[in-house]
């Protein structure tokens, strides 16, 4: 299935139908009155999240989606039908904005959350214009039509971790070592082209979903190589294990370093308040010297994150990495769960001992 995380589609819901202007008329009932009955409403538009999905290529070709109209009145008082709703089904993540004005319209990242685009209201019949006053109405509401809305849908992963890095820096290597997820691996730079998901275990309770993210390259925040594309991918990413391949110069590794940091800046300079880690690859190609010169010099750069060393072929390093990154990410959550219940003490005017 092809991979796709962004799509622009026009919803439309649907039109509430007229109420039914109409009277009673039998042989022994001369007087029947107004019998008119409701026009039917129209359907809603529902979008909701579900885990059943995981790209958005079932939008790629069909762009309008339009629920059905209600039906109108009848006499003897008979309601019309009601439109059916139309439900679009997309992957947990999707984000859902105003293609026009880029406003946020919903943020569907929770499994069955709903954004839903109400259809008209359908018309009195004129039996319901009835009164002391008024026997027989001559009128009938009208229904009113449906609303319209041009979209712009767009897939931001839910991951715990990310993985970054330079192409061919051994993230798809990494991932396929430590879960299930079987990417596309070889020798040559962009072998990634859409993200990857793997969920790591490590003992019963504890697990995590790390995303391969297509490897940045200089300029990506600009639109540059592959990565630009998925940046959007990272930043529901609670932590960031930032790869580093090796090289015959310290300096080259530095330089690697400094320019996926940049990138992260200036796509989004909060996301550099995420929780990383920095991790040297391969390093069954390196001398135990040469590894400890090439870490020294990333901890200098790393700005107090940790920097471990593995390599994936060897397995070298692989379960002090996925631990660390539990215990980070654990961190993490209970700093978000810390937050919130403050927040929430203010809003309320609570007061929230610290611990």
């Amino acid at each position: 299935m092809r991979f796709v995380d962004e799509v622009r589609l026009t919803v439309a819901s649907g039109s509430g139908a007229d109420g039914c202007l109409s009277f009673l008329r039998e042989k022994f009932r001369p007087r029947g009155g107004p019998d008119g009955g409701n026009g039917g409403a129209g359907g809603a538009v529902i979008v909701e999240a579900t885990r059943q999905r995981n790209t958005l290529v079932d939008f790629r070709w069909n762009k309008v989606y339009r629920a059905e109209n209600g039906q109108r009145g009848s006499g003897r008082l008979k309601a019309g039908r009601q439109g059916e709703d139309l439900t679009l089904y997309v992957p947990v993540g999707t984000v859902l904005t105003e293609y026009e004005t880029g406003a946020l319209v919903a943020d569907l990242d929770e499994e069955g959350k709903q954004w839903i685009l109400e259809g008209g209201r359908g018309g009195r019949g004129n039996a319901t214009f009835k009164t002391s006053t008024n026997r027989t109405p001559r009128y009938f509401g009208e229904g009113k039509p449906g609303a319209e809305m041009a979209l712009q849908l767009e897939l931001k992963l839910l991951a715990d971790v990310g993985l970054l890095g330079f192409p061919n820096a051994g993230k798809s290597t990494l991932i396929s070592c430590i879960s299930s997820a079987k990417p596309k691996i070889a020798d040559y730079p962009f072998t990634t082209l859409v993200p990857n998901l793997g969920v790591v275990s490590l003992n019963p309770g504890q697990s995590f979903v790390v995303a391969d993210i297509p490897g940045l390259v200089e300029g990506a925040a600009e639109g540059t190589g592959l990565g630009h594309t998925f940046l959007r991918h990272i930043e529901r990413c609670g932590v960031f294990l930032h790869l580093v391949s090796p090289d015959d110069d310290e300096h080259t590794c530095v330089h690697r370093f400094k320019v996926i940091e940049d990138e992260l800046r200036r796509y989004k300079e909060v996301l550099l308040e995420r929780p990383r880690i920095t991790v040297l690859t391969k390093v069954d190609l390196l001398s135990e010297e040469e590894i400890e010169r090439q870490i020294e010099a990333l901890k200098v750069v790393s700005g107090g994150n940790p920097v471990l060393a593995i390599s994936s072929v060897t397995a070298t390093g692989l379960l002090p990495l996925t631990s660390r990154a539990w215990n980070v990410l654990q961190e993490r959550r209970a700093e978000s769960v810390e937050e919130s219940t403050e927040n929430d003490a203010q809003e309320f005017g609570i007061n929230v001992p610290k611990a």
